[in-house]
């Protein structure tokens, strides 16, 4: 298990775009492996190449309960969306906040796997918000460009009285 440290708001990697994926190398390999190593120790549902300062068109998502369904999209493209959800979204590069963002209900991506292979990704709910919000890293895009109010802070965990 490798780790890579997540970067932050403020870092201007993140305001970058990303470059497309040519080859399976075992470089790209490993950078997966570790994204989505990254991604559960840091009980995140999705992560971003650029958010661990790779300029590469990667994103890993798994927003399954047990977080056992990862999806790796390499090259991703919103090809359709329809619908819309408001709520609350937060980002592991932008610790300890979150905001309201609107969002399309349903998002449908064409993408590579990790065998170069072109499939497509349909989502709602919550899959829809992820595909979109990874995206958006992808272009330098990040929810508190788009967010609706304020950005506030996470609430604590309230401890249980005895």
């Amino acid at each position: 298990m490798a780790l890579r440290n997540i970067r932050t708001i403020g870092d201007e990697i993140l305001r970058k775009e990303a470059k497309s994926v040519k080859a399976m190398t075992p470089r790209t390999e490993k950078l997966i492996e570790d994204m989505l190593d990254t991604m559960y120790d840091a009980y995140g549902v999705g992560l971003a190449a650029p958010q661990v300062g790779i300029l590469k068109r990667i994103v890993v998502i798994d927003v399954s309960e047990n977080q056992d369904e990862p999806y790796v999209l390499i090259n991703p493209e919103i090809i359709e969306t329809s619908g819309s959800q408001t709520g609350s979204e937060g980002c592991l590069s932008v610790p300890g906040k979150h905001a309201t963002v609107t969002r399309p209900d349903y998002a449908k991506v064409r993408a590579q796997d990790e065998n170069m292979e072109w499939f497509e990704l349909e989502g709602e709910g919550l899959l829809a918000r992820a595909i979109c919000h990874e995206c958006d890293h992808l272009d330098g895009i990040l929810y508190v460009d788009k967010k609706e109010g304020p950005l506030l802070d996470n609430e604590e965990p309230q401890e249980e009285e005895e």
